[in-house]
């Protein structure tokens, strides 16, 4: 059943097979015999993909529930619904996870010593069945799933720049004014179109096309570079509230910022929550709560 679902999920016997690190003969043979003692076809097979027949996918569902009943059991019988013990991994955003997600993990360490974290920090969505997460943090409107999420706050959308800069060009009053500043935008936050804002009484965004200076792929590059004067840049607040706290950026038009980006603690939904990840819910997101709300105090 594990090796059908992971063709399955894979798309293909190869992919699985490298996933599974089996021969794909082998793979290909297991499955072969599985559909023989069911006495029924499960897969069409072409050189580049399979699909499922209608018996197949019938039996796909089936087989999940079972694989995901006889791994609670498993759990159950190694204790591990009895006492917070084994391996947790969570991801989070690089820098709020360096800032506010790391220093939580550090604590809980050291209150569960029988729980080890393996904690994955990236600037991407990753899938926490594909690569096997417990939890994530996800800073921004989630789509609809069967995710199950706990919201812990919420971050600025801030625009910004140098003193120098502003001393030199002005300071904007209007989400317009921007047109007449250098830009620096981040690849990955930034829409085709532009900056939105938002003016208190109006339900219609106020939009503002950008034409970057100066793009770059990695938040605290953008950061960088408005320090040192190349432009004004749109961040969220805590990845310049350091540099805003000791005057090396200044924030503007905070009176039309867009609405604030929500951060969730998101985990897949299961039947009986392991106990390693019910304290670490529990744990973290007090803590996190208490952490995004003294930034959310300190810049205003």
């Amino acid at each position: 059943m594990s090796m059908l679902l992971e063709v399955v999920d894979k798309g293909n016997l190869s992919a699985a097979g490298r996933s599974l690190k089996i021969p794909l003969p082998t793979l290909s043979r297991r499955i072969t015999e599985l559909e023989t003692r069911l006495g029924t076809k499960l897969l069409t097979r072409t050189t580049r993909k399979i699909a499922l027949t209608d018996t197949g996918a019938t039996y796909v569902e089936a087989a999940r529930r079972i694989l995901e009943q006889v791994e609670e059991a498993e759990r159950q019988a190694s204790g591990e619904f009895a006492m917070p013990k084994g391996e947790l991994v969570i991801t989070a955003p690089m820098q709020f996870g360096r800032l506010h997600v790391l220093p939580v993990v550090t604590d809980f360490l050291a209150a569960f010593p029988a729980i080890n974290v393996r904690l994955m920090l990236a600037d991407r969505n990753i899938d926490l069945v594909d690569e096997h997460v417990d939890m994530a943090v996800r800073i921004g409107n989630l789509p609809d799933s069967t995710m199950v999420a706990t919201r812990v706050g919420s971050v600025r959308r801030v625009v910004c720049g140098s003193p120098a800069l502003f001393a030199g060009r002005g300071v904007p009053k209007e989400p317009a004014d921007l047109m007449d500043f250098p830009c620096i935008s981040v690849e990955v936050l930034t829409s085709m179109t532009g900056w939105q804002f938002r003016k208190p009484g109006q339900s219609k965004p106020i939009e503002v096309a950008i034409t970057p200076r100066l793009s770059v792929t990695a938040t605290e590059a953008a950061a960088e570079a408005a320090i040192r004067g190349a432009g004004v840049t749109r961040l969220l607040h805590y990845q310049v509230a350091g540099a805003v706290a000791a005057g090396k950026l200044k924030l503007v038009l905070e009176d039309v910022e867009p609405e604030p980006a929500p951060i969730h603690l998101i985990h897949l939904a299961r039947g009986q929550m392991p106990l390693k990840m019910r304290h670490f819910l529990d744990f973290a997101a007090t803590r996190l709560r208490a952490s995004v709300a003294a930034l959310q105090s300190s810049s205003r």
